[in-house]
């Protein structure tokens, strides 16, 4: 008698006596099928006929009957190496006769005692099925029915790919490049265990389309892997899910032949932590990964970004840095998100004395103008002399602050707070004020509510939407100043913001709120803004609890990192400039795009992980962020066509959300705050002599050349056109044993090198 058990572990000694199929139904409880579509391209790829056979005998092929065509499915099955609970397998469909003129063809892998209590995973595209309330809104959503107003409403998202939450049709159709790495993952709470399935990029017949999807009894999925992609009826496009399917379906005839592979996992997994403990280990097994892209040092791109900044964004009359060339408000000033004093700190610290006296009039600027009656930063400002609470263009949100700007604002004021005073530099007395009232704000706004919210009314305080991790740099923020104000209170209100989201919100899978144009859809930003915080924690505080909060939120970070270098069409224009979107960062479940950089941090809280664990997953994350960024600023040595020099746009698209796979809009964006922040607190070149272990993070190459009982030696080549000035950490195993802190590249040592250079420096094991 078969007895299915739902996800147990494969049994090695039964590899080589069954079948695929047979042990994929004897222990995960999944069958197999393999099927052949046919759509009406004339109706937004309407499915005319579904002709599907199970694989479930010992036969290694299978017939397809369809209307118009005869099939022969052969398949294949083998072990993975060193993974006992895994499974590759291989789908050759072959047309024998006849032909499909509009069609697909697919493997679904039928999941039976469903619950929609399980977890649903597709990285970068949905978290927790993407379950949740939702406003179909046109860009950019901001809540309008009051009833959805309020501190205490449940999590409402814009309209996106999502299982349905109530009743009715529940499907996700994506794109390959959609996802950070095509797959699907589940975890089930009831059953305690996980499963993975992860698929390549395209087949021969182009991207393919990976769908979950419940039955209107909700107690069986089928996860489905179609070539080539063909989305039915509708397709995602910015906040609208019902965007008409343009997909191309393929003309299959006698003798065509098209392979469709991928991978299964199925793991203990008592916890939900462990389905994103189990993606670190895998996000790259199917994909293409290639080596970096490297094409511009960080010194030279600073150089332009210096210049850019000075001549579009610095506005002379009034004393500050704009975001962008102020066309509009939000092009004008924002304290935090896309810049504003966030872009100053790099300025501040690498800048020439012009700059640095730039940043200077800035804070005079700012302190106290910028400050709203309720303590917080005003949210942005136009002119120099207009101050705005919210988005000005949606009167019900004029005073709608979004709680991370002022998070942003304190965590990176305190920091150049920090810097003047190693610089030797006068911190006025309106600026300390200034920056301790937005931290004292920010406290009494969680001492009132035990949340901080996802937006609040500027000039109160008050909450205006709940529910969020918004304000995931919040905790980093008020550590920082409890340390450099000496005020306790603010560390003991860290610590308490930190548990409550990880309680809250990282336990269950969810970050969000951290853009102020995507709702409360899980994204990023907040994402990574946690890691910031929990790291962060550990090294002001020593408890090793924060190490543990933060290891765990930057494996659900990693899900947001692109894992592949995406074939883009060699029409397009990546494809022509022959950009690598490996390390790009997607933004959230609503802008699909991946970008460069993080918005809007270095990534250094990776960096202080590594140091505390040496574990090299985190260092090859940052590494993979750090070093595909500069490639994307259309500099003097690097043009961009139709890009002006210093304007670096925020999209990396692998996927057809709006611009287009490959394509960008002109734009001059947060990207650039994010290099300049990467050169500022990233090392070029990180060494741990004692243990002769290099970690290159700038476009350069380095290699372990000698080593001696004492020293060892590193040769660092520039193999881009651009001199370049790559910063050093070196560090022994007894100095990584201390906090990094802040500031910990300040005046370090640095290599020079001109275009395809190459030297050799020294380091000290002792």
């Amino acid at each position: 008698m078969k007895v299915k058990v739902f996800l147990y572990v494969l049994s090695l000694f039964l590899i080589n006596q069954t079948t695929y199929a047979q042990k994929i139904e004897d222990n995960f409880g999944i069958t197999l099928q393999a099927r052949v579509n046919e759509y009406d391209h004339e109706r937004f790829n309407a499915l005319v006929y579904r002709t599907a056979v199970e694989v479930n005998t010992a036969a290694k092929q299978v017939s397809i009957n369809a209307p118009n065509s005869q099939w022969s499915v052969s398949y294949k099955t083998e072990s993975v190496a060193d993974e006992a609970n895994a499974m590759d397998f291989t789908f050759t469909f072959t047309c024998t006769e006849g032909e499909v003129r509009e069609g697909s063809v697919s493997v679904d892998l039928i999941v039976p005692n469903w619950s929609t209590d399980n977890y649903v995973l597709m990285p970068a595209a949905a978290y927790n099925g993407n379950r949740f309330d939702y406003r179909r809104i046109r860009y950019s959503p901001k809540l309008l029915d009051p009833r959805d107003i309020g501190p205490d409403v449940p999590t409402i998202v814009s309209d996106v790919p999502k299982l349905t939450k109530g009743k009715g049709p529940s499907r996700i159709q994506q794109r390959t490049g959609d996802m950070s790495t095509p797959s699907v993952g589940f975890w089930s709470p009831e059953k305690k265990q996980g499963f993975f399935m992860l698929t390549t990029l395209a087949t021969e017949v182009g991207d393919s389309g990976i769908d979950i999807e419940e039955t209107r009894s909700r107690d069986k999925a089928i996860i489905s892997i179609t070539a080539p992609v063909v989305r039915e009826l509708y397709k995602y496009r910015i906040t609208d899910n019902l965007w008409p399917s343009d997909d191309k379906p393929h003309h299959y005839k006698a003798g065509d032949k098209v392979t469709i592979t991928f991978r299964t996992y199925g793991f203990d997994a008592p916890v939900l932590q462990d389905l994103f403990g189990k993606f670190v280990s895998i996000r790259k097994e199917l994909v293409n990964s290639e080596e970096h892209n490297l094409v511009l040092p960080f010194s030279s791109t600073f150089e332009v970004q210096e210049e850019k900044f000075n001549q579009l964004n610095w506005e002379s009359s009034f004393g500050y840095y704009s975001v962008g060339p102020r066309n509009m408000f939000l092009q004008d000033w924002q304290i935090g998100w896309t810049g504003g004093m966030i872009s100053t700190f790099p300025l501040l610290w690498m800048g020439d004395e012009k700059t640095k006296a730039n940043v200077i009039r800035n804070f005079d600027w700012l302190f106290p103008d910028g400050i709203a009656p309720s303590g917080l930063f005003w949210d942005s400002g136009e002119h120099g002399d207009k101050w705005y609470g919210g988005d000005i263009r949606k009167p019900h949100t004029k005073n709608w602050h979004l709680v991370r700007k002022s998070g942003d604002g304190l965590y990176y004021i305190v920091k150049q707070l920090m810097l003047m005073d190693k610089m030797g530099m006068e911190v006025k007395t309106t600026w300390r004020e200034g920056t301790q009232g937005a931290a004292d704000a920010l406290k009494k706004i969680w001492d009132e509510n035990g949340q901080l919210g996802n937006f609040v009314d500027n000039p109160t305080g008050k909450i205006e939407v709940g529910g969020s991790t918004s304000g995931g740099i919040v905790p980093a923020a008020l550590a920082l100043s409890a340390q450099y104000f000496n005020q306790p209170e603010y560390m003991q209100a860290a610590k308490e913001i930190a548990q409550h989201y990880y309680d809250n919100y990282v336990k269950k899978g969810i970050s969000n709120g951290g853009p102020g144009d995507a709702m409360q859809n899980p994204d990023s930003e907040s994402s990574y803004a946690l890691v910031e915080s929990f790291a962060t924690l550990y090294e002001t505080t020593g408890e090793e609890k924060w190490l543990r909060m933060g290891e765990d939120m930057a494996k659900q970070f990693s899900t947001w990192v692109i894992a592949y270098d995406y074939p883009f069409p060699e029409s397009s224009l990546f494809g022509k400039v022959g950009m690598h979107s490996k390390g790009g960062v997607f933004a959230n479940t609503q802008n699909k795009h991946g970008a460069p950089g993080i918005c809007t941090h270095s990534g250094v809280a990776l960096l202080r992980l590594y140091r505390a664990t040496g574990n090299p997953f985190y260092a090859e994350l940052l590494q993979d962020i750090a070093r595909n960024m500069p490639q994307f600023l259309p500099h003097p040595k690097h043009p961009i066509e139709g890009a002006k020099t210093g304007w670096m746009c925020e999209r990396i698209n692998t996927t057809d959300w709006l611009e287009g796979i490959g394509e960008i809009s002109y734009l001059t964006t947060w990207s650039e705050t994010a290099l300049m922040l990467t050169y500022t607190e990233i090392p070029g070149l990180y060494v741990e002599p004692d243990v002769s272990k290099i970690t290159v993070f700038d476009n350069v190459e380095a290699e372990i050349s000698k080593e001696t009982k004492g020293k060892l030696f590193v040769t660092v080549s520039n193999p881009t056109k651009a001199t370049a000035k790559v910063k050093v950490l070196a560090e022994n195993t007894e100095v990584k044993a201390q906090p990094l802190g802040e500031l910990a590249l300040f005046g370090c040592q640095e290599i020079e090198l001109a275009p395809g250079e190459t030297k050799t420096v020294s380091f000290s094991k002792k």
